[in-house]
């Protein structure tokens, strides 16, 4: 790593002292000893690390830094950039791997491994740059690599910082030959530093080369056993015109709107016959009228095994129910196989709530089907999840492969008994949400008057009460916490508190977070002040057609700490009230469809 003086900008004062970055801010307003700024610009200063830390310890505010955290503030204060500094330390804990090095990023070895220590400090800087990177997450990639099965090669041709290549040595076998195309030159760097540390310990050979991968072409390149790939969804600029004549167009020259059909057929270009490759497709992939004819073409030929069908949120852009396909490369010997799997887990496997998603009984389905299919050509025939279906049906003028069109839908969900537990449920939260009611409350002596003096957002702020972050900004994320207040930027939805639920959640765009002091201000009196029409009214500029809230401006009565509590609980009792409303609305449609569809499919009768 760099010899240079390490620099650090105010969030990274504020981890090494556990406050808040508006204390820090504070403190240089205060403290006229405070270290001057060594770089940055006016409105992101940057510090002397030592200097900061010398500061900190004479004043008593210097928390205990955990040995990830030193490593990770002095790689992203290095003066040449986080990109050039992971890339150096990737380059030592290679060399710590032959011969032991000294310093935290040596002790941090030490304690995970060089492997692990390095995946820390790469998924902490992605973390850091979400809108930089489009990243496989590592269940899916996991998913991908379990349906390609064990290989001895493995190729990525879109390869990022190489989370698919990973998954691919992550099963326990045999260490593969792993072959990786970027066109980023920083991410093809990073991720071989990533995979030769993992190689170092599987003794397996890894080759990244940094170039526009359907622009080059297989070459000379030796056939691989597996492809997995993540492409680049709806690019235009994919080499259209040049690659007219290319000979990889074995199936169709794709549309200039189908990149992912090139993609497609550049994996199978390079695959050695019977090779597997698994892709990650957006849905649209599966219908679009452009791409009907390279889709009957894979069909007829039995290169295309398989259509999986993920939830929305296994991969960005976690919007939407993306599509995985297994394909194979024809060998000559075997006449094609006409039929093709087809599998959806996008209804069955959603997330509840904000929960995760429930991987292993995901995977469980989709491998089992996968498996079976693959051996014997049969599979589970379940309504709405799984089925085996003849090419000769899908050949028609659509080639529609989306495999909620050709699946039976599933049965009413648990049927009489099901809907007769959700009536009950209806009930209990009906009657709740008659308890938790609010009652009429006395009206003020004074309507007229103003009954206390107010100040704002923006004010609370500069004096340290509370902290405001912008979630999707270009800094370290923002990461809700119990206790803090989150709100949106656009319209007048409503604020709330962050409950222990609702911990741990990385802060979207347009949202903002206040995170008070506990000892100045209450959240639950926060959160119900903010929703005020008239507060909200006052600080919102309309010069589009949707309101946008300048948050600083939102206004907040003067009142102690226990007036504060007292109000406080009232609008949590009002949040309680609204979230049983919202669950009973929530009940009654889940009531009402049930009721449709079991009636429609005979598992409940006219009663």
């Amino acid at each position: 790593m760099s010899d240079s003086t390490p620099e650090v900008n105010a969030a990274g004062i504020a981890r090494l002292a556990g406050v808040g970055r508006a204390a820090v801010s504070n403190w240089r307003r205060r403290y006229p000893h405070f270290p001057k700024p060594v770089g940055g610009t006016e409105t992101s200063p940057a510090f002397s690390l030592p200097e900061v830390e010398s500061w900190l310890r004479e004043q008593g505010k210097l928390a205990e830094v955990p040995l990830r955290e030193r490593v990770w503030q002095q790689l992203e204060s290095d003066p040449e950039g986080t990109p050039a500094a992971l890339a150096r330390a990737g380059e030592q804990l290679l060399r710590h791997a032959a011969e032991p090095q000294t310093g935290p990023l040596a002790e941090l070895a030490g304690e995970l491994g060089a492997e692990a220590a390095y995946a820390f400090l790469l998924n902490r800087y992605f973390d850091a740059n979400p809108r930089q990177f489009t990243l496989t997450p590592p269940e899916t990639a996991a998913l991908m690599a379990a349906l390609a099965g064990p290989a001895d090669s493995v190729l990525d041709p879109a390869c990022g910082s190489g989370e698919l290549l990973a998954a691919a040595g992550a099963g326990g076998g045999e260490p593969a030959d792993v072959h990786g195309q970027e066109l980023d030159p920083v991410l093809a760097r990073l991720a071989a530093l990533r995979l030769t540390l993992r190689g170092a310990a599987d003794h397996a050979a890894v080759h990244i080369r940094t170039e526009d991968a359907l622009r080059t072409g297989p070459g000379a390149g030796p056939a691989v056993d597996v492809v997995l790939c993540h492409p680049p969804f709806n690019e235009r600029n994919w080499g259209y015109d040049e690659l007219a004549y290319d000979p990889r167009w074995e199936y169709g020259l794709p549309a200039r709107t189908e990149s992912e059909l090139a993609w497609v057929q550049h994996a199978l270009a390079w695959l050695r016959p019977g090779g597997t490759a698994v892709l990650l497709m957006p849905p649209a992939a599966a219908s679009r009228r452009t791409g009907r004819r390279i889709r009957a073409a894979l069909l007829r030929r039995g290169t295309l095994r398989a259509v999986i069908a993920l939830p929305a949120g296994a991969a960005p852009p976690h919007s939407l129910p993306l599509h995985l396909w297994v394909l194979r490369k024809p060998d000559g010997t075997a006449p094609p196989d006409p039929r093709l799997l087809v599998v959806d887990t996008s209804t069955r496997y959603q997330a509840e709530g904000r929960e995760p998603l429930p991987w292993p009984e995901l995977q469980h389905t989709v491998l089992t089907a996968w498996r079976s299919f693959d051996q014997d050509g049969t599979a589970p025939e379940e309504p709405g999840v799984s089925g085996a279906l003849a090419v000769i049906d899908l050949l028609d003028d659509d080639v529609d492969l989306a495999p909620a069109r050709h699946l039976p839908p599933a049965a009413g969900q648990g049927g009489a008994d099901a809907l007769t537990e959700t009536r009950d449920e209806l009930d209990r939260t009906l009657r709740r949400t008659l308890d938790l009611a609010p009652s009429a409350a006395a009206p003020a002596r004074t309507p007229a008057a103003p009954r206390w003096s107010v100040t704002t957002i923006g004010e609370l702020a500069r004096g340290g009460a509370l902290e405001v972050r912008a979630g999707g900004a270009d800094a370290e994320p923002a990461v809700t916490q119990v206790g803090d207040v989150v709100l949106p930027a656009l319209g007048r939805g409503a604020a709330y508190v962050v409950t222990p639920e609702r911990a741990g959640e990385t802060l979207g765009k347009p949202l903002y977070l206040l995170r008070p002091d506990p000892g100045a201000l209450n959240p639950w009196f926060m959160a119900g002040f903010l929703r005020s029409t008239a507060n909200t009214r006052q600080a919102s500029s309309y010069a589009s057609t949707a309101s946008r809230l300048d948050v600083r401006r939102l206004q907040l009565p003067r009142l102690p700490l226990t007036e504060q509590r007292r109000y406080g609980e009232h609008f949590r009792q009002l949040a309680a009230f609204e979230a049983a409303l919202r669950l009973a609305g929530e009940l009654g449609e889940r009531l009402t469809q049930g009721m449709y569809d079991g009636l429609s499919d005979g598992t409940v009768t006219p009663g």
